[in-house]
């Protein structure tokens, strides 16, 4: 072990906490509703923070800072793009699809909420949408897996295959024994971690630096273009960097929280604590990387693993400036965003399994407690896929984590967003956006055109099918339309 005890020691206590948080779950957990869902149980805290810990992965910690880092201002057009669409996501989607999932046979799952809201009883929607997010997110555990191990390598000087397994065990160990409502209150433990760690290192960068003025004419002095926010930008680059607030309308771990809440009551707070703490986030990220430009200019010989590896300026940074004891925990918020993520899609794709494969065409009439039993062997079963995918860390799958993104955000995305605002749309309609959506981006990627980020001709073309298939086939059923307006005035109503 390459590093002083205390970093081990805080490490050790968090994930002893989490795993901790597991088994408390476990006991109000009796049935696969509080499984999947908690019960809808969660008030707007819990639903704000686990929201946004979910969404905000090792990327937050580490992609970001570096590449602010390597390249000044102009990488955080993808933060100004995340903060609209997350935005947005909350204001028309979140309560809506809280009432409406509510409303249609009380869907615990996303594919269980299209089958439902649209009366689809060949089950091919069901089976599409679920292979769309088994296929998605097995890909996105395995670079989860992949950002704990190189955490734990990085921190602790284990092997790799060490660090593996290390990296994903406590993860598994508490999302297989609680569930949803472990996973939830976890990541609201680690989004507290995650903020306080983004406040607290930009402020001490900061004055060891010497001050703001010191630090910007020190970050000028390396680079002036480091403050030019359109530096070695086009229209199609800050475009496309935009574009990835599109990908909010259609992840499944996020819209999972949502259908989670309490109750529709609790969106409008939860919306507005969720926003707060992401703006505050990606406004510490992004300072961490740009002070550290002036920190490391200023202390060249410190500066050798940064410049070797920009994603670690968050971590030296961490290691250079505090105590051992504080590193400890400010280390510990990587591998919370780590953990956070993974957890939360360990257990999208284990729903999707137990819910809409094993439960609706297996075993219609399982009892309850083997539904949790079948939802704790999928994440067990999905873990040790991610795994194996992580093994060999050069994995081209790993670069395939923008891909997931825009694969969900346009298979997914404008079918959730149109299905929660329009009363018109069609079986037919859903169907052909999940399927225009996931060929465009694939298509769109393997010719990789224009340059642009495949999400958005996929989020495009895939309305504009939803919109046209559903206005040419025979329109909704009087049943449709009468459960989509209950819900609408339900909305309206709590609103």
């Amino acid at each position: 072990m390459s590093v002083s005890n205390p970093t081990l020691i805080t490490f050790v206590i968090y994930i002893a906490a989490m795993v901790l948080i597991g088994f408390m779950a476990y006991r109000s957990t009796n049935n696969l509703s509080d499984y999947i869902l908690g019960g809808r149980s969660l008030g707007s805290v819990v639903t704000a923070l686990s929201a946004g810990a979910s969404d905000m992965s090792g990327w937050l910690l580490m992609g970001l800072p570096g590449a602010i880092y390597m390249s000044g201002l102009s990488e955080s057009w993808i933060a100004i793009g995340l903060v609209v669409g997350a935005y947005l996501n909350w204001l028309f989607v979140a309560g809506r699809l809280r009432v409406q999932t509510e409303h249609n046979g009380d869907a615990l799952t996303l594919p269980d909420y299209f089958a439902s809201r649209f009366e689809d009883k060949s089950g091919l929607l069901r089976i599409i949408s679920a292979v769309v997010i088994l296929v998605f997110f097995t890909i996105y555990c395995a670079s989860g897996v992949v950002a704990g191990a190189r955490l734990f390598e990085s921190t602790f000087g284990m092997s790799y295959e060490t660090a593996l397994w290390a990296g994903a065990a406590a993860t598994i160990a508490y999302t297989f024994v609680g569930g949803f409502l472990a996973v939830s209150w976890t990541d609201t433990v680690q989004a507290t971690l995650m903020i306080f760690a983004l406040i607290l290192t930009p402020i001490i960068v900061l004055l060891a630096t010497g001050g703001v003025d010191t630090t910007f004419l020190a970050i000028e002095a390396k680079d002036p273009a480091n403050f030019d926010m359109l530096k070695g930008t086009s229209f199609i680059g800050i475009i496309s960097l935009m574009g990835w607030g599109l990908g909010y309308f259609g992840q499944p771990h996020i819209l999972a929280r949502f259908m989670a809440a309490d109750s529709v009551k609790s969106i409008a707070n939860a919306r507005r604590i969720s926003m707060t703490w992401m703006i505050l986030c990606l406004v510490g990220t992004v300072a961490v990387g740009f002070f550290g430009i002036a920190y490391f200019s200023a202390h060249p010989e410190v500066a050798g693993p940064v410049n070797e590896n920009p994603e670690r300026v968050f971590i030296e940074l961490a290691k250079l400036l505090f105590n051992p004891w504080i590193a400890g925990v400010l280390l510990s918020a990587i591998l919370a965003a780590v953990m956070s993520t993974l957890s939360c899609q360990l257990l999208v794709c284990s729903s999707a399994l137990t819910e809409d494969f094993y439960k609706s065409f297996l075993r219609k009439n399982a009892s309850q407690t083997e539904l949790v039993w079948v939802g704790r062997a999928m994440v067990l079963l999905v873990a040790v896929v991610a795994i194996m995918l992580a093994s060999n860390p050069d994995n081209r799958v790993l670069g395939l984590v923008s891909y997931a993104w825009a694969g969900f955000g346009a298979a997914f995305g404008p079918v959730v967003l149109i299905s929660v605002l329009w009363k018109g749309m069609t079986r037919n309609g859903a169907l052909s956006g999940i399927l225009v959506g996931a060929i465009t981006v694939i298509v769109w990627k393997h010719f990789s055109l224009l340059g642009l980020y495949e999400i958005i001709p996929g989020f495009i073309f895939a309305s504009i099918a939803i919109l046209v298939v559903s206005a040419m086939g025979q329109g909704p059923s009087k049943k449709m339309v009468e459960r989509f307006e209950a819900a609408e005035n339900d909305f309206k109503l709590h609103h």
